[in-house]
C-alpha cells in the first residue's frame, strides 16, 4: 500500500547554492562542493525532509556539454554527498532554453525556473507536501519559482546570492523569507521556522 502521508521537502538548486558557482560546469574538474553543503543536506536527511535538486542547466541546450557530462556531474555529486552521510532523494533538471543550439532541447517549457514545473513534478513523484516545504537558491528566479509553486522562498548569499541582493532584489516584488549567507546557515533557519512539522 503506498504511503499517503505527504513528506515537506527542501528544494535546493545546484550551481551556487550546493556546488560552487562556476558559470557553465563543462568539465567534470569544475563541480566543487561548497563547504558546510554536506553536512546541512545531512541535518535535513535526519530532520525527515526530502531534499530535490532543481536545476536549469541550459548549457545542454546550447551545446556547450553533452548529456553524458551532467549525468557524471550529478553522480559525482551523489557520491561527495554520501562519503559525509548526507543523501538527496531526487535531482530533477530542465535542459530547455528558447534560443538552445540543440533542436531537442529549443523550446518554451514549463520546466524552466522561475516557471514552477520541475516543482510540481518531483511533487507529485515523491509524494510532497509543498505548502510545508522550502527552496533554497542563491538567484531571484529561485525565489520567484518558490513562491509561485506556494513554497517558502530562501536566498544564500553563496554564488551569485550577493550580486542578486544587491542588485535586483530591491526592484522585485517577490523577497525571501530569510537571507542566509550559507547553506548551513538556511538550513539553522528552515529547521527552527517550524514550518515543515504538521
Amino acid at each position: 500500500m503506498q504511503d499517503t502521508v505527504k513528506r515537506p521537502a527542501v528544494f535546493l538548486d545546484r550551481d551556487g547554492t550546493i556546488n560552487e558557482q562556476m558559470g557553465y560546469i563543462n568539465h567534470i574538474d569544475r563541480f566543487v562542493l561548497l563547504p558546510g553543503v554536506a553536512a546541512a543536506i545531512g541535518r535535513l536527511n535526519r530532520a525527515g525532509l526530502a531534499v530535490v535538486v532543481v536545476t536549469n542547466q541550459s548549457g545542454l541546450a546550447r551545446g556547450y556539454f553533452p548529456p553524458q557530462l551532467l549525468d557524471e556531474v550529478h553522480d559525482r555529486m551523489i557520491r561527495e554527498l554520501a562519503v559525509q552521510g548526507a543523501s538527496l532523494d531526487g535531482i530533477y533538471v530542465c535542459p530547455h532554453h528558447p534560443e538552445a543550439k540543440e533542436p531537442q532541447y529549443r523550446r518554451r517549457c514549463d520546466c524552466r525556473k522561475p516557471r514552477t514545473g520541475l516543482i510540481r513534478q518531483a511533487a507529485r513523484e515523491l509524494n510532497l507536501d509543498l505548502e510545508r516545504s522550502f527552496m533554497v537558491g542563491d538567484r531571484w528566479s529561485d525565489l520567484k519559482c518558490a513562491v509561485r509553486a506556494g513554497v517558502c522562498p530562501v536566498l544564500v548569499l553563496t554564488g551569485y546570492g550577493r550580486g542578486d541582493l544587491e542588485y535586483i532584489g530591491p526592484g522585485q516584488a517577490i523577497q525571501p523569507a530569510c537571507i542566509a549567507p550559507t547553506l548551513e546557515e538556511a538550513v539553522d533557519w528552515i529547521l527552527a521556522a517550524g514550518r515543515h512539522r504538521t
